[in-house]
């Protein structure tokens, strides 16, 4: 990496009496920080009345800027005192930062704070409008990476996730090949709700998602251990900036406004013309929110994570075992809508686990174990199991092979009758299971007295699996499986409309 910074000092009084003496200091620094960096170069410096004006250039590891910030420091101690001196203000005229990618980019990205130029496999930032709080964030370096990551999503584009099979049950013969959803709602045990990707779910379909739920809990969770614990709706973007949501999805959250007050004479106004338009004044309704600052939720192991930060977990309580199904999720699908299974609210249950490695893994093949018995002999469903690209590597545009290594993503998927022949149509994603390494455990602090901490989801969606279940085993109590039937056997009769 080659950086080029050109900036200078505005002092609080004309520099001219001790030019020689700046000129000495800066010498002697440029001296002190080649002993830590011997491409850094102070030079092209100019005195001018309160200013002054230098470049630094640097291809090691030590930033132009972070010897600026430094520089400023050591020059305000230096001069401070004996001359009543002080750094009034830093100006950047100008910043450029080359470095090499691995590959070529296939076109010009954009990203904030600078301009991109690339040449071959090179590529060159072009800062303006900086400053000294910009600086002292740290930028730079994120920017860098994210050039690299941009370039390298490049290559992705358009492709499929990785997608490696590894069990599947064979073909079974199934009831109907009608849409679940369709018919629920011919039948009323559905209504589309009063806000696009949302259901009302009447006592016949409400009974079967409430059943899947029962089946979940005593057939997965409970015998392994898992207990349950309670969450907020409601996740502060901080958290979301930690687990990589807000980079990652920001396009699918759907966000939450505060009253910017509860004081009603600040209302009244838009109290009065609700009153008289019997209208949303939606333009009188904004003055009155406050900018958002949270989300509702998107997965509840955030917020669990969240519970866990800075925490150190006893090695008798290892491994934690916990899930939240009273939250619900949220996600903006736009035109990916389709019936119940793919929505913009649904219902889920989230277990969590934190442990060692060899505990989760060990974990794995349990849970794996559990969701055989629900599927196979409960469900009696056709299905598989494939390694995919984790979420997290999703959104980063990544597409890689995680089927021999302990961490990754296993996805189970379920035959849809209706969407035609087996082997061409779709099949249901309706369950997954996620071993992520310490990706959570980093980004949150967590540690245990003695061990080093891995963690894991497997998100369980009602709607999912009510939707693989029903497409393959259709709405008629009598003609589903035997095993199913032992959790239910008969439906609510629900309400007649005239």
């Amino acid at each position: 990496m080659i950086f080029d910074l050109k900036a200078g000092f505005t002092f609080s009084n004309d520099l001219s009496k001790i030019k020689k003496e700046l000129e000495s200091f800066i010498s002697n620094f440029n001296k002190k920080i080649t002993t830590k960096d011997k491409t850094v170069k102070i030079q092209n410096i100019k005195i001018e009345k309160n200013n002054l004006f230098f470049s630094i250039l640097s291809d090691g590891i030590f930033r132009p800027h972070n010897v600026l910030l430094q520089m400023k420091n050591e020059i305000s101690k230096e001069f401070g005192k004996s001359y009543h001196l002080g750094v009034r203000e830093i100006k950047i005229e100008g910043y450029n930062i080359s470095f090499d990618l691995e590959k070529k980019p296939l076109k010009d990205i954009k990203i904030p704070f600078a301009e991109v130029k690339f040449k071959e496999k090179t590529a060159t930032l072009i800062l303006k409008d900086i400053d000294e709080e910009f600086l002292q964030h740290n930028y730079i370096d994120r920017m860098i990476n994210r050039v690299n990551e941009k370039v390298e999503n490049q290559y992705y584009e358009g492709k499929t996730e990785f997608w490696k099979p590894i069990w599947e049950s064979g073909e079974k013969k199934p009831v109907w090949n009608k849409d679940p959803t369709e018919e629920m709602t011919k039948l009323g045990w559905l209504q589309q709700g009063p806000t696009k990707g949302k259901w009302f779910y009447r006592a016949q379909a409400t009974a079967i998602m409430k059943t899947m739920e029962k089946i979940a809990i005593d057939e997965v969770l409970k015998p392994l251990g898992f207990e349950e614990i309670i969450e907020s709706h409601i996740v502060p973007f901080d958290i979301w900036l930690k687990t990589g949501h807000l980079e990652g999805m920001p396009g699918e959250i759907y966000y939450v406004a505060e009253p910017a007050s509860r004081d009603t004479q600040k209302w009244e106004h838009f109290i009065d013309l609700t009153k008289i338009t019997k209208e949303i004044q939606i333009d009188e309704l904004k003055k009155n929110l406050s900018t958002p600052t949270a989300g509702i939720c998107y997965a509840q192991c955030p917020l669990i994570y969240w519970s866990f930060k800075g925490k150190t977990i006893s090695e008798e309580s290892l491994p934690v075992l916990i899930y939240d199904k009273t939250a619900i999720s949220s996600r903006y699908e736009s035109g990916g809508r389709h019936g119940i299974e793919r929505v913009d609210e649904f219902h889920r249950i989230e277990p969590v686990y934190i442990g060692t490695r060899e505990q989760l893994l060990k974990l794995r093949d349990k849970m794996l174990e559990r969701y055989r018995i629900v599927f196979n002999k409960i469900f009696d469903l056709e299905w598989r199991m494939a390694w995919v690209t984790p979420w997290y590597m999703q959104q980063a545009g990544k597409i890689s092979d995680e089927s021999n290594q302990d961490t990754g993503t296993i996805d189970f998927e379920a035959y849809m009758p209706y969407r035609g022949d087996r082997k061409k149509s779709e099949w249901l994603e309706f369950q997954n299971l996620s071993i992520l390494g310490d990706k959570y455990i980093k980004a949150f602090n967590i540690k245990a007295q003695k061990s080093t901490l891995w963690s894991g989801c497997s998100g369980i969606g009602l709607e999912r699996w009510t939707t693989a279940f029903l497409s393959q085993k259709g709405l008629d109590p009598k003609k589903w499986p035997e095993g199913f039937k032992k959790y239910l056997h008969t439906l609510p009769k629900g309400i007649d409309f005239l």
